[in-house]
C-alpha cells in the first residue's frame, strides 16, 4: 500500500456561522493526522485573504456549511490542482442546497417529506399569498429552513398560523431561498431521527445506522451543541430489513448528488407506520471524534485514525481519477 502524503493542510474555521463547530473537528482532524505521522499545517479561513501552505500534498477540508460545505473551497483547490478530502465542487453544491439536493432525490425515485420552495422577495412582498400556498400544500406541523446552511441554524418548527411568519423570518435572516417541509408523522407523533454514514468514491459503502433522540422537540442547534441530553443510539434499533434499507437508501442518496469522499445521510421514520423518507446528505459532517459520522464507523469496525487514513486515500485517488481527464482535443 502507498504511503499517505507526509504535508497536509487541515482548513478549518471559515467566515460563516459555524466556525466554532468546524474548529473543533479540525482540531480533532489535526490531532489524528499527527498521531498518524503527518506533517500537519492548520490553515484557518477566516475570509478571502487566507493562503495555503507552499508544496502540500493534500488538503483536509473540515469548513462546515457555507464557504467550505458548498463547493466554494473545492473550486479553488481544483484549480490549484491540490488533491482534497471530500465531495468535488458539483456534490458540495448540490449537497448544500436543500431545494436542489431534493430535486434530484426526487429524481432518482427516493422517498422525501412533501415540502415547497420559495424566495425570500416573495414571501416579503407577499407574504398573504405565501401563507395560502404553504396552507393549501401542507399539513401542520411545518419545518422551515434556509436553504444553503447546516447545523440547523435557522431552523424552527412552524405548529400553526401564528408561528409559520416568525419561522419564515428566522430562515430568511440566512438564505434568499427557504424550504418549509410537512413534519413526518403530523400533530400527534414525533419523528425518529435515524442517521447513516457513507464513506467511498464509486463504490460507497454504509455503516450501521445510529439513532438521535434529541433533548429538544428536534435536533437543533442547541440540542447538538450546548444542551446536555441528547441520545445517541448505535446501532439504531430497527429490524434487519430496514437497516438494509436505510444503507440502500445512503448509498442511494450519496450517488444522487454526486458524492465522493464521505457524507452522512439523515432520515425521518414515522413512528406509527414505520415509513422511512430521506431527510438529507451532509457532505462535511461533524469529525470529531465524538460525533455521529466517526461513531458510526467505530461501531461498524472502522476506528477514527483508519477512518482519516481511508479518506485520504479516497481523496488521492478521487484526484488520480480527475488527471485522467482529457481537456482539449
Amino acid at each position: 500500500m502507498n504511503a499517505l502524503p507526509k504535508k497536509i493542510a487541515v482548513l478549518m474555521g471559515g467566515p460563516g456561522s459555524e466556525r466554532a463547530v468546524s474548529l473543533a473537528t479540525g482540531g480533532g482532524v489535526v490531532k489524528a493526522l499527527r498521531s498518524l505521522g503527518c506533517d500537519v499545517t492548520d490553515v484557518d479561513v477566516r475570509g478571502a485573504d487566507f493562503t495555503l501552505p507552499d508544496d502540500i500534498e493534500l488538503a483536509f477540508l473540515t469548513i462546515h456549511g457555507t464557504f467550505g460545505e458548498d463547493g466554494t473551497v473545492q473550486g479553488l483547490l481544483e484549480l490549484a490542482e491540490i488533491p482534497y478530502v471530500g465531495a468535488g465542487v458539483l456534490g458540495s453544491a448540490a449537497g448544500m442546497d436543500k431545494d436542489i439536493m431534493k430535486s434530484l432525490f426526487r429524481a432518482a425515485g427516493l422517498p422525501i417529506v412533501k415540502h415547497v420552495t420559495l424566495l425570500r422577495s416573495k414571501w416579503r412582498s407577499e407574504p398573504k399569498r405565501v401563507h395560502k400556498l404553504v396552507e393549501e400544500s401542507l399539513k401542520y406541523p411545518l419545518f422551515v429552513k434556509p436553504a444553503n446552511l447546516g447545523s440547523s441554524v435557522g431552523i424552527s418548527k412552524a405548529h400553526d398560523k401564528k408561528e409559520l411568519g416568525p419561522a419564515i423570518e428566522e430562515a430568511a435572516r440566512f438564505d434568499r431561498k427557504i424550504v418549509i417541509e410537512q413534519g413526518v408523522g403530523g400533530k400527534e407523533g414525533k419523528a425518529r431521527e435515524i442517521e447513516c454514514a457513507v464513506l467511498g468514491n464509486d463504490r460507497p459503502e454504509a455503516s450501521v445506522p445510529g439513532e438521535i433522540v434529541p433533548i429538544a422537540e428536534f435536533y437543533d442547534y442547541s440540542a447538538k451543541y450546548l444542551d446536555e441530553g441528547s441520545q445517541l443510539i448505535i446501532p439504531a434499533k430497527l429490524t434487519k430489513a430496514e437497516t438494509k434499507k436505510v444503507q440502500e437508501l445512503a448509498i442511494g442518496a450519496f450517488r444522487a448528488v454526486d458524492c465522493s469522499g464521505l457524507g452522512r445521510i439523515d432520515f425521518l421514520m414515522d413512528p406509527r407506520s414505520r415509513k422511512i423518507y430521506l431527510n438529507e446528505i451532509n457532505t462535511m459532517p461533524g469529525f470529531t471524534s465524538i460525533s455521529m459520522y466517526p461513531k458510526l464507523w467505530a461501531a461498524s469496525g472502522l476506528p477514527y485514525p483508519q477512518l482519516i487514513e481511508r479518506l485520504i486515500r479516497l481523496g488521492i485517488e478521487r484526484h488520480q481519477e480527475k488527471k485522467s481527464n482529457q481537456y482539449s482535443r
